[in-house]
């Protein structure tokens, strides 16, 4: 039997204009690796839905958890990361779990949250291509691979880097 501390919690964050293969692929990758994972949203309501209207059951809203309880914390991209940012909350969550060194994943353009948490000068990542002059300018050095990890910091492109990222966010988790 493992003990509270050996335990492994990742948060996904999520709100409305959420991208639905970049939430439910690493939550669902995850938990078959058995870690524990719940959907964390801002709170202003418990659904929200994808681009396409596709809905996910926040499990626990922002103002409710603790960083000394998880693992990681996982950013996925779509148009939720816009919203998110406005948060304070989600901003303090994710820059926390930074300074304590725990898992901060983000993919696509998950990396706005990154950069309204104030993580990102002298670091190394990447993200959706569009938003590469906004990580830059937040004092980021960008690279166009399929994943970058910078220690504590996972960041990956697109959908199509969901197995790198998700294989990375895993082999930190599992060390």
């Amino acid at each position: 039997m493992s003990s509270k501390d050996d335990m492994k919690k990742a948060a996904v964050l999520v709100e409305d204009q959420y991208q639905v293969l970049e939430v439910w692929y690493p939550y669902l990758r995850l938990r078959e690796e058995g870690i524990e994972t719940v959907l964390a949203g801002t709170g202003a309501k418990k659904e929200y839905k994808s681009k396409e209207g596709y809905p996910v059951q926040e499990d626990v809203p922002i103002d409710k958890i603790k960083v000394e309880d998880f693992s990681a914390v996982i950013i996925p991209g779509g148009y939720a990361p816009d919203i998110l940012r406005r948060y304070p909350k989600i901003n303090s969550f994710v820059r926390d779990m930074d300074r304590t060194g725990k898992i901060v994943a983000s993919i696509c353009h998950g990396g706005w949250v990154l950069a309204s948490a104030g993580i990102l000068k002298g670091r190394k990542i990447t993200a959706f291509s569009a938003i590469k002059d906004d990580m830059v300018n937040a004092g980021a050095e960008f690279f166009d691979r399929e994943v970058v990890v910078d220690g504590n910091l996972i960041t990956s492109r697109n959908p199509y880097d969901l197995p790198a990222f998700c294989r990375e966010i895993i082999r930190k988790m599992k060390t």
